[in-house]
């Protein structure tokens, strides 16, 4: 499971380098292998474990394709999906085309979301964080949680 989050830093290559203790738990579950992709709502990317990927995208593409939406999401989220493998330094290439996407150069933010992980550009992440959330805008399931 991930969970928290991570200032990284993007090499010359356009890599980052996945933090020390969640390389066991990625090597373990998927021998590393893992699926990088758009966030079809919010202005990031998500990577899942190969297993995670494979569920979530089976429930994806199984929607129909007759409402244009759906279509578009499937453009956005399995159009752009990418295998990537972790090499033995635990970085992952982030494809040019998706860091475009998401205006991601230099800094990233990697956020642990039990089992998947969101990656924001730096800037983008810090305007987020400042962001009030709605409580009155939450589901009921979520507001009857007590924290």
């Amino acid at each position: 499971m991930f969970n928290g989050r991570n200032a990284l830093n993007l090499d010359a290559k356009g890599r980052l380098t996945v933090p020390t203790r969640y390389r066991e738990s990625l090597n373990d579950s998927c021998g590393g292998r893992v699926v990088l992709t758009q966030h079809p709502y919010d202005t990031c990317l998500v990577l899942y474990p190969l297993p995670a990927w494979q569920d979530i995208a089976r429930q994806v593409a199984g929607q129909s394709d007759a409402n244009a939406n759906v279509r578009a999401l499937k453009r956005r989220f399995l159009g752009q999906a990418v295998e990537l493998d972790m090499d033995g330094s635990g970085r992952l290439l982030v494809p040019p085309e998706l860091r475009s996407v998401i205006a991601l150069e230099k800094r990233a933010m990697l956020i642990g979301l039990m089992h998947r992980f969101e990656i924001w550009a730096e800037d983008t992440w810090i305007e987020l964080e400042q962001q009030e959330l709605d409580q009155d805008a939450m589901p009921d399931s979520v507001q009857a949680l007590s924290f």
